[in-house]
């Protein structure tokens, strides 16, 4: 069965947003010669004369989250665009211990006395750590990127609530909690995330989960959720009061995955915490009235009582008014990840952390930059489409990345450009860009 794309954004000649449009119309505007293509990702048309008519009103909703963020582009009852924004926290959060790690080595070699600068320095009021910051930055990236090619007037967010407490002790009450404000948040939401909406045991989806206990209650098994799992109510009537060592005695892989897991920490949770504030005062900026806020538990709610699949991009369409219903007109969000715009780090280091001798920074091919999207218009290559730049060479050779095993080197003078790198990597379901 075919894909539904989103629709078409379409400006007029002066760049005032007009009401998206479907793909078939774009296209027969193209044609005619009405139109020519504004920017590809997301695709957008500008038309060439100024259109008086008054837009329909678009609200855009967002469903923050640690790795992933949904957008949904609503109007009236109608999801006619979608976009899932995949994060680089993790990413940042590793160059920077890198970076740290480095510098600390070298205070230890003999090279000139440099006096730690730790203990200096003042952090701002709202200080947010690079890869929670990294997480607001890009999701106002694209409020702010959609405003200008979308007639949008409102804001639905979903206001994410995990309460760490709540899920390490869910028998904390009372004093406990000194007036926690994310006292009550379902430990099941939670544990659905953390398993992947899967029975540890024998990975059945898409079925009733139960909350199983780890370490059975019988045997003295905490509520703490690092002893909490899901399971089938198969698996979980099997396993019964038995210990997790004996019921998985034959299968020592499950074993070992089901206790790492269950350990795992509660970082994307510390995350969506951390930056939930943050992206909300910056939402309130942007000046688009009114900003509906909601909660985690009713956008599942509106989701499950329309009937509509598990997605970021779904979510996030049902964390604002479904009262009225909501239809969705695509099943082919734009996928969108974060890629950085390369290293600042001019001498390369080898595998011990040492500056390599010798090293100079390679200049880049004039007019090419990594990560620019091309296509192969000559050579033995001729005919590889949409393909992003590896790296540049200083001798005017340029390195695609066909897919994940494969890289081939073109002349500069044998591709043309498709899309100018802006950070991101888009692509669809089961097609990659």
């Amino acid at each position: 069965m075919s894909k539904i794309p989103n629709q078409v954004f379409v400006l007029d000649n002066s760049k005032k947003p007009l009401t998206p449009c479907l793909p078939v119309i774009a296209r027969k505007l193209l044609n005619a010669g009405k139109a020519k293509v504004f920017r590809l990702y997301p695709f957008t048309i500008i038309l060439k004369k100024t259109v008086d008519e008054q837009p329909q009103p678009i609200e855009i909703r967002i469903d923050p989250g640690s790795k992933t963020t949904g957008i949904a582009l609503v109007s009236l009852t109608q999801v006619i665009w979608g976009a899932e924004l995949t994060h680089r926290g993790q990413e940042i959060k590793s160059r920077l211990e890198t970076r740290h790690a480095i510098r600390c080595s070298r205070r230890h070699r003999k090279t000139r006395y440099r006096q730690p600068r730790f203990l200096n320095r003042t952090r701002p009021k709202g200080w947010l750590p690079p890869s929670l910051q990294h997480r607001v930055l890009t999701t106002m990236t694209w409020v702010n990127r959609l405003c200008k090619l979308a007639p949008i007037k409102s804001i639905a967010f979903e206001l994410v609530n995990f309460d760490t407490q709540k899920m390490q002790n869910p028998e904390i009450s009372g004093v406990e909690y000194q007036q926690g404000e994310l006292q009550g948040y379902e430990v099941r939401e939670y544990l659905l995330e953390k398993w992947n909406r899967k029975c540890a045991y024998c990975g059945a989806e898409k079925l009733p989960l139960q909350v199983e206990h780890i370490n059975p209650r019988a045997s003295c098994g905490s509520n703490r959720v690092s002893n909490l799992c899901l399971a089938c109510k198969k698996c979980n009537t099997k396993k019964g009061t038995q210990n997790i060592k004996d019921f998985l005695k034959g299968k020592p892989e499950i074993l070992k995955r089901i206790m790492s897991q269950a350990k795992a920490p509660l970082k994307d949770a510390a995350a969506v915490n951390g930056t939930k504030s943050a992206l909300l005062q910056a939402l309130k900026a942007t000046n688009l009235e009114p900003i509906y806020v909601g909660r985690g538990s009713l956008t599942k709610f509106n989701r499950t009582k329309l009937g509509l699949p598990k997605a970021h991009w779904i979510d996030a369409a049902c964390c604002g008014d479904v009262s009225q219903g909501l239809t969705l007109m695509i099943d082919q969000p734009l996928l969108i990840k974060a890629m950085g715009w390369g290293s600042r780090q001019v001498v390369q280091t080898d595998k011990y952390g040492l500056t390599r001798k010798g090293y100079k920074p390679k200049q880049k091919v004039k007019g090419w930059n990594t990560g620019d999207i091309i296509s192969v218009i000559g050579g033995k290559h001729e005919g590889v489409k949409c393909k992003r730049i590896k790296t540049t060479r200083f001798k005017g050779d340029i390195d695609i990345r066909v897919n994940d095993t494969t890289v081939i080197s073109v002349s500069r003078n044998q591709i043309k450009p498709v899309y100018r790198n802006d950070g991101y990597n888009y692509s669809f379901v089961g097609n990659c860009r």
